[in-house]
């Protein structure tokens, strides 16, 4: 059986960005996911797309196709006052480099990264993490089973007795 359309996929990987590991998945516990059901980026899964168990791959996938490059206009200065809760200004979470989940006018939810502290305001950097970023990925196929029915109608893999 290969890596296709509607098979639960087991894998382990390095990702590194800058020649830097950020992210891995050891055998032992290894990413898990229902492929062909828009789980893991586009670009990532027609790379591994009719492997095999056993198999390793090794792929680039450029910022553009990754996260996006990155979007000047969501990098935002905020007013400070936004950060004051009951009265007091949460200073433990301004701090260069936190990110801080957030709501935008719409209710939909986001993050963001703390780029600056002003007097009065906090500059807010709301590109995912990895964008502008090109991500390198080595691994090997672990495992590879037909989905499940309930699994395809789902859209994601179940645990051990059907558990999501």
């Amino acid at each position: 059986m290969n890596v296709s359309k509607d098979t639960v996929v087991s894998l382990s990987y390095n990702l590194k960005v800058d020649g830097e590991l950020i992210d891995s998945a050891q055998a032992e516990n290894p990413l898990v996911f229902l492929y062909g059901h828009g789980q893991l980026l586009p670009l990532f899964e027609n790379n591994i797309k009719d492997l095999n168990v056993g198999d390793n791959f090794e792929f680039t996938i450029p910022a553009a196709d990754g996260y996006g490059e990155v979007n000047q206009q969501a990098i935002v200065e905020l007013p400070k006052d936004i950060f004051v809760v009951d009265g007091e200004l949460q200073e433990d979470l301004l701090v260069i480099g936190n990110r801080i989940p957030m709501r935008d006018s719409e209710g939909n939810a986001l993050d963001g990264t703390v780029v600056e502290v002003k007097e009065s305001a906090v500059v807010m950097d709301f590109n995912h993490p990895l964008a502008g970023k090109d991500l390198h990925f080595t691994g090997k196929i672990e495992n590879i089973r037909e989905a499940t029915p309930e699994e395809i109608s789902h859209g994601h893999v179940h645990g051990q007795g059907n558990a999501h």
